[in-house]
């Protein structure tokens, strides 16, 4: 009786050990998925950012265009 006993704990354990190592499985590709999107969306946003600020620089230079005095006419 306690050898079936020691023998359906083992089992037991030896189920939940597989269970478990598949769980960690998906849980590592879970990770590498997760990674790999971040990354992309850190790259996506540095991409926006610098266009943020280029046409932020443009917008800036044609205000200044616009502050300084028009040169008179030709015919002058």
């Amino acid at each position: 009786m306690q050898a079936l006993f020691i023998l359906e704990v083992a089992v037991d354990d030896a189920e939940r050990i597989d269970g478990l190592e598949v769980r960690f499985a998906h849980q590592e590709q879970v990770v590498a998925d997760l990674n790999e999107v971040i990354t992309a969306q850190w790259k996506r946003i540095e991409l926006l950012e610098r266009n943020l600020k280029r046409l932020h620089e443009e917008l800036q230079n044609m205000d200044q265009g616009r502050n300084a005095p028009e040169p008179p006419p030709p015919h002058y």
